[in-house]
């Protein structure tokens, strides 16, 4: 058994090897600082470095339309129509403030053919599509047939669940197709920036096609790039394996500028990780906090954190002014508490060791600064069906967030 909630030594004796948290955290430190600890990869194989170029075959034209692109992913997937989702609306929104065409159904609103991407509104698509080396050749997804990993087939649903839903600006975590991506997006007018991961696990896996690492795409009819930090995170001023993206978007109609960062903390459970994870979170916000310029902030991505682990709340009590978009807009006012507000599941996956259902991926927004207008719902039970994600209908063992808001003069 574990002998206390910190420190996971499995011990035949009741008593734990450190004889407090402090103790243990302090131990943890110098154990990290003197192996120079890299909480990536931990093989001993050789990196094969490939480069990114396994989709050469792909050549779109660049006048391509929304729906032209479309009806192409669905002829390429035959059988496979993707979910169709709904929009729930925040309850400070207004239907005429709204950034979307929809119908009324009670709470819930459906969006139409094309979401109307205005001066003072913004779009978030955050999503980690899952790395295709990792996917197809580690994850041990043990119900998700063997077509559904083949890259052949992923490539076109990740591209129908980008485009569905026409978002402003995308965040992704696990990209190892960098530049398939770039090129299908560059024909819906997106541009975007990639930053890998120092040590990425992809690279050390036969038929890999480059490291995985965060990518941040934006509409370059709405937006002008003003700065791109990067950064690789640290753990008690050590290096780890995880990475940022932050950028400076300029809106072109009025000139009010905005921040948005992405990143994919260290996985896995456990107490450690949980604490190695709380402590890139704190690197993350002063990351932020240094280059944010006390803009409007965006921050996405997959946190691998359940709401009850520390970094969650590190992010929401932290001077920055966060709140979580997808626990604002639920509808039940009665319950304060933003953890307990957030959704059932952001990933649901069956692999070798049972089945994983739970929320780790969070869209969080400056509350003060940003006015949240509705967030796109999760797919039920029934509509993902009894073996989960990833599926032949379902690229990721994720699910996409998608989340709209207005934009202040602040």
């Amino acid at each position: 058994m574990i002998c206390c909630d910190y420190c996971e030594q499995r011990l035949s004796i009741g008593k734990c090897a450190y004889d407090s948290k402090e103790k243990y955290i302090e131990v943890l430190k110098k154990w990290i600082i003197k192996s120079k600890l890299k909480m990536g990869s931990f093989s001993s194989v050789p990196k094969i470095l490939n480069a990114d170029i396994l989709d050469h075959d792909v050549n779109l034209p660049k006048n391509i339309s929304r729906t032209e692109l479309l009806q192409h992913c669905q002829r390429q997937l035959k059988t496979y129509p993707m979910v169709k989702r709904t929009f729930r609306k925040s309850k400070s929104s207004s239907e005429l403030e709204c950034g979307m065409k929809v119908r009324k159904l009670s709470r819930v609103s459906r969006a139409c053919s094309d979401y109307i991407s205005g001066p003072n509104t913004i779009r978030v698509l955050q999503w980690n599509i899952l790395s295709q080396a990792l996917g197809q050749m580690n994850d041990n997804f043990s119900k998700c047939p063997d077509e559904a990993l083949e890259w052949n087939h992923r490539r076109f649903l990740i591209v129908e669940e980008l485009v569905e839903y026409s978002p402003d600006v995308i965040c992704l975590q696990e990209v190892d197709h960098f530049n398939f991506i770039s090129h299908i997006l560059e024909t819906q007018g997106y541009t975007g920036l990639f930053f890998p991961k120092p040590d990425s696990p992809c690279i050390y896996i036969n038929g890999n096609n480059g490291p995985d690492g965060c990518a941040i795409f934006y509409r370059k009819d709405k937006f002008d790039l003003v700065n791109v930090e990067t950064k690789i995170l640290e753990i008690w001023k050590v290096q780890s394996n995880q990475v940022a993206i932050l950028t400076i978007l300029k809106l072109k109609e009025t000139g009010q500028e905005i921040c948005v960062t992405t990143t994919h903390l260290k996985a896995k459970n456990g107490a450690l990780l949980s604490t190695l994870r709380n402590e890139q979170g704190k690197d993350l916000l002063h990351f932020v906090q240094s280059h944010s310029r006390n803009l409007p902030l965006i921050l996405a991505g997959d946190f691998n954190a359940e709401p009850i682990e520390p970094i969650y709340n590190t992010i929401l009590e932290n001077p920055l002014g966060l709140g979580s978009a997808y626990a604002d807009c639920d509808t039940n006012v009665n319950n304060s508490k933003s953890a307990d507000r957030e959704p059932s599941y952001t990933t649901w996956k069956i692999r070798g060791e049972g089945e994983v259902c739970h929320t780790i991926d969070y869209v969080f927004y400056s509350k003060n600064k940003l006015d949240l207008e509705a967030v796109l719902e999760l797919p039920t039970g029934e509509e993902i069906g009894e073996d989960r994600v990833p599926s032949l209908a379902y690229p990721s063992d994720h699910f996409s967030l998608v989340c709209d808001f207005k934009i202040g003069n602040s």
